[in-house]
């Protein structure tokens, strides 16, 4: 299961990169977070300190982004 959750994961992060290089805004933050969604609740699952950091801290700056296209 979490390894599921890692590699659909992986694919909304890659892609959302991907949409961010080729400007391609907002579905860039909204393909990439919820990337981090999933690698923050596959840290979370498993336990793993340095994965929740990275992705869990990454979830207010896309908090931001979402803010910013809505307003």
């Amino acid at each position: 299961m979490i390894s599921y959750i890692k590699w659909i994961s992986t694919f909304l992060v890659l892609s959302g990169i991907l949409l961010t290089n080729l400007n391609i805004y907002p579905l860039n933050i909204f393909i990439h977070g919820s990337g981090a969604l999933g690698w923050s609740l596959a840290g979370y699952l498993s336990s793993d300190r340095a994965i929740l950091t990275n992705f869990g801290l990454q979830i207010p700056l896309f908090l931001i982004g979402y803010f910013n296209f809505l307003i």
